[in-house]
């Protein structure tokens, strides 16, 4: 019988963060077996491990469809590791490449931190834009006047939507099967939307209806894609640590840290898992 693990990722509590299924050795599985486990757990995401030539391979399945990569459910696998077989420096084979993972304690707490793939960014088209502004219900004077809507890649695509106040953020309310058909059109994994609080501290909201999710608590695939839109509109100084609060408007407060280096496009993300 497959064993799945069951943590959430990003915070310290169980209460709070993004929780993933992790299946430590999914050897042997066969796609509708994880598609059909991943469905049964009911997390946006559960990660299938297989050991190979000294790495890992990876996949990660949603309730509804295989997706590229997954952040937060990486950070659990990590973890999960961590407890298995020590702290120490994993290589994850994901389906968009090759990811590090490192696995080290931090005040009594295994925290895992990935290395994305490179990152990129650009604003985004109005035939992009404008329907997805749509059907998130967000008028103009709702979004920041002074931060572009893009589309931002760090392994998989992300729309990031910056609005203008913390209560439009907690205010969000959208049209699902408008959004959907909109993030299918495009391949987006989640849209980001997002408020500033400070250059280095951010809070974020992250609709997932492809996933068959309405909303992701913690989401490190869109941190790290965040990351590069960062860098490319030259928002922070670098090196700079970033630090993005999500789940808070879902009672589930999650805390993800991005590091960004001055001389690499990719986006170190990082945190603690707890067991659930």
């Amino acid at each position: 019988m497959t064993e799945v693990l069951r943590l959430s990722a990003f915070t310290t509590e169980p209460a709070g963060g993004n929780p993933a299924g992790v299946v430590l050795d999914a050897a042997g599985m066969t796609d509708d077996e994880m598609a059909k486990v991943a469905a049964d757990v009911g997390y946006s995401e559960t990660a299938f491990l297989t050991a190979l030539d000294g790495r890992l391979r990876v996949r990660y399945f949603s309730p509804r469809a295989e997706v590229p990569f997954c952040g937060h459910a990486t950070i659990a696998a990590g973890v999960a590791l961590g407890e298995r077989d020590g702290p120490g420096r994993y290589v994850f084979e994901t389906p968009v490449g090759e990811v590090p993972v490192e696995v080290f304690w931090r005040d009594g707490l295994l925290v895992a931190a990935l290395t994305s793939v490179g990152t990129r960014s650009r604003p985004a088209t109005e035939d992009e834009a404008g329907p997805a502004l749509a059907a998130l219900r967000l008028a103009d004077a709702a979004l920041a006047d002074d931060l572009p809507v893009h589309v931002a890649f760090g392994g998989n695509r992300h729309l990031i939507v910056p609005v203008a106040s913390r209560p439009v953020l907690a205010a969000l309310d959208y049209d699902y099967e408008a959004l959907l058909a909109q993030m299918e059109r495009f391949d987006w994994t989640t849209v980001h939307v997002t408020w500033r609080e400070s250059p280095l501290r951010w809070h974020a909201r992250d609709p997932f209806p492809v996933g068959g999710v309405v909303e992701d608590a913690a989401t490190g695939a869109a941190a790290a894609s965040f990351g590069g839109y960062l860098r490319a509109l030259g928002l922070v100084p670098l090196p700079a640590q970033v630090t993005i609060i999500q789940g808070e408007d879902m009672g589930r407060r999650s805390v993800l840290t991005v590091d960004l280096a001055a001389d690499d496009d990719r986006s170190r993300v990082s945190g603690p898992a707890v067991r659930l």
